[in-house]
């Protein structure tokens, strides 16, 4: 009875030594704080108007037009999902991110997942191959775009929106 006592009373005081305070106390063995990084010069001046700046103008992502696409899925080759599976990087809507396509079944088809994709791209979680054309599904399995070979190792479609889409590595 008087170990059980013992066990209890160690218990808590190993307990209560737990609940204590630890501040910094000068001298501790705590480091110093850091001096703040010098700053170089300040330069100050008026900045140009808006709209009249040396900048050349932002690139702009054209895909092709219905013509051309019509013109790509007519001479495109048939595809097989082994030469899909892997790293792509999708360009739409003026911006680029990467989508990996994998062969595990999913919703809509086949799992994908998307990486640094700040526009609708980021909603990308399934894709397909169907003939000629690379279909990308969205987690409910709607279509998000269908893309042709246009390239060695590229795709070029369009978006249910209508927006120009490209897949290349």
């Amino acid at each position: 009875m008087r170990n059980g006592i013992a066990f209890v009373v160690l218990g808590a005081v190993i307990a209560l030594a737990g609940c204590q305070r630890t501040a910094y106390q000068p001298g501790s063995g705590q480091p110093a704080p850091l001096n703040p990084a010098p700053v170089g010069n300040i330069e100050s001046g008026q900045l140009a108007p808006a709209g009249q700046t040396d900048f050349p103008n932002a690139p702009t992502t054209t895909g092709p037009d219905e013509q051309q696409l019509a013109a790509v899925a007519a001479s495109a080759p048939e595809l097989t999902r082994d030469a899909m599976v892997g790293r792509w990087s999708i360009a739409t809507g003026g911006n680029s991110c990467d989508v990996f396509l994998a062969l595990t079944k999913w919703t809509g088809g086949y799992r994908a997942a998307s990486r640094g994709c700040s526009d609708q791209a980021s909603l990308i979680s399934a894709w397909d191959v169907q003939g000629k054309q690379v279909l990308l599904r969205d987690s409910s399995g709607n279509q998000f775009a269908s893309l042709y070979k246009s390239g060695d190792k590229r795709f070029d479609g369009t978006t249910a929106a209508g927006q120009p889409i490209s897949l290349s590595r």
